[in-house]
């Protein structure tokens, strides 16, 4: 951290460190980071004069931007408190979280693959009654919204900032469970800080990187190891709206990205891009990825393909800052492929059973969060007495320290690097009148690594129609979690327990779905 205390300050701190380097590239727009500084405090004192309080919500609904780092570091600068809402999501998943977050601001986007998410909330019915109002960044909402700003002097912004504390909730990340309703996950300033410090610094981010931001900024590994790490070691955020591997491999060349961090489904994707070659890539240093099996070969296409000579792996849950093992770059292949590394620094790692038997992986430190937003069983169920967090994966620990994850508890997917969980989409399908039941499960998938297929028990007796259930789920819910395929089934199998018998069904899904 070295003096920034709160994301508050940061972009502060920033210019006042790295100046007239390159803080961010997107599209036409090229800003130092004293540039950087002054935008955000311009959208700091327009966020004050609208009204915004210390610790009150402010949520931003939007595609990676430019505008999306001013709008969240300007929130925050004011003392408000960050809610980053998916992309994906409908106008119903997207309005539970404004409500249960008490957001009063948000700003979203009026066209973004065809979508404007402003006309699809207020066409959705939604009460949000805290809401006062909404700002579509790219548009004339934009520069009115700016124009509060000059009722608020820069003393009184600095004011506001200079307020924040280091314990302070700083952002609250949505999470499903295994219940299938969203948890809000908050975080304060110094755990965020501390946490993408020492991510940071495992990882060898370093001045002068050029990061290219793929990972969607609502997700941890987008704002955080993204924005936060890039403006704590002085290396330029370069956002890509969407990915696509030839957009990102041109982008790589004519930026000179050095830094790339995303799901192991986009690494294979640039490696196997027929057109790779012609691309020139030498500017390539580092990537990061994280899953709970890679293919050893990948590693090593990614070393030698795309010529990032230092790798590593990770893992992580949003309720532990989004961090609690990092592989080393140095190390094989194999154990890159294999392990997650071993436990963040200054943290504590555990697996429930005898070394090297498999069990809950347990971990607990400064990274972990307080507590679930308003839900208070469920923080018990998640974090003891004792301060360790159950993060519901298994895994093992060998001799070293090193972790490698064997299955999940809660039976999370993974769809394309995004986290799908059953029991939200079953809680979806019992809702259609010809599902009686149904149990969500995932296939491997040569794509997107993984896909759910949903086994449902009809209500008429008569088989399932797919194009209907489909149809159905992608009204209701955002594309990634949509079932890949619908099976129809007499009864769902049982455990002695009573327990829908997962396993029984995922052994049927034994080949890859194309």
């Amino acid at each position: 951290m070295r003096g920034a205390q709160t994301i508050a300050r940061l972009a502060d701190w920033a210019a006042e460190r790295y100046g007239d380097e390159e803080a961010l590239v997107f599209g036409e727009e090229r800003w130092t980071f004293a540039e950087l500084r002054d935008r955000v405090d311009r959208v700091a004192r327009a966020v004050i004069a609208q009204g915004i309080g210390p610790g009150d919500p402010v949520a931003v609904w939007a595609p990676n931007s430019a505008r999306w780092v001013v709008a969240a570091l300007g929130a925050v600068a004011a003392g408000g408190v960050l809610v980053p809402v998916n992309t994906r999501y409908k106008a119903a998943e997207a309005a539970d979280i404004l409500r249960r977050s008490r957001t009063r601001l948000l700003f979203t986007e009026h066209d973004f693959l065809g979508t404007d998410y402003r006309a699809l909330l207020a066409a959705s019915g939604e009460e949000l009654p805290l809401l006062e109002r909404t700002v579509a960044l790219h548009s004339g909402d934009w520069s009115r919204f700016l124009s509060g700003a000059d009722r608020v002097t820069g003393q009184e912004r600095l004011a506001r900032t200079a307020a924040v504390r280091p314990a302070d909730t700083a952002d609250v990340l949505f999470t499903s469970g295994t219940s299938g309703r969203p948890k809000g996950v908050p975080s304060t300033h110094g755990q965020n800080l501390r946490v993408y410090d020492a991510w940071a610094r495992t990882v060898t981010l370093r001045r002068g990187d050029r990061h290219l931001l793929v990972n969607p900024f609502f997700h941890t590994f987008g704002y955080k190891a993204g924005v936060l790490a890039c403006l704590l070691q002085g290396a330029t955020i370069v956002p890509e709206r969407v990915f696509d591997a030839g957009a990102v491999l041109g982008r790589i060349q004519d930026e000179r990205i050095s830094v790339l961090t995303g799901a192991p489904t986009l690494f294979t994707s640039l490696v196997h891009h027929p057109e790779r070659a012609a691309y020139d890539l030498t500017s390539m240093r580092m990537a990061v990825t994280g899953a709970a099996n890679i293919p050893t070969a990948l590693i090593e296409q990614i070393r030698t393909s795309l010529g990032a000579g230092s790798v590593n792996t990770a893992y992580g849950l949003t309720e532990s800052t989004g961090v609690v093992a990092i592989c080393p770059p140095d190390e094989a292949p194999e154990t890159l492929a294999r392990t997650s590394g071993t436990a963040l620094e200054g943290t504590e790692l555990r697996v429930d059973a005898p070394p090297g038997e498999p069990g809950e992986i347990l971990t607990r430190g400064y990274h972990v969060m307080r507590g679930y937003l308003d839900d208070p069983e469920a923080t018990a169920q998640a974090v003891d007495a004792d301060g360790w967090l159950h993060t519901g994966d298994v895994g093992v620990l060998d001799e070293r320290g090193f972790l490698r994850i064997t299955d999940r508890l809660k039976d999370m997917l993974v769809v394309g690097g995004f986290n799908v969980y059953p029991a939200e989409v079953e809680q979806v399908l019992r809702g259609h009148p010809d599902v009686l039941d149904v149990a969500v499960v995932g296939a491997p998938d040569a794509r997107l690594g993984e896909v759910g297929v949903a086994y449902c028990v009809p209500a008429a007796g008569a088989p399932v129609n797919e194009a209907e259930l489909t149809a159905y789920t992608r009204e209701r819910l955002a594309n990634f979690k949509v079932p890949r395929a619908f099976r129809s089934v007499p009864a769902l199998p049982h455990n002695a327990a009573g327990k829908v018998d997962k396993n029984a069904l995922r052994h049927t899904e034994n080949t890859t779905i194309r």
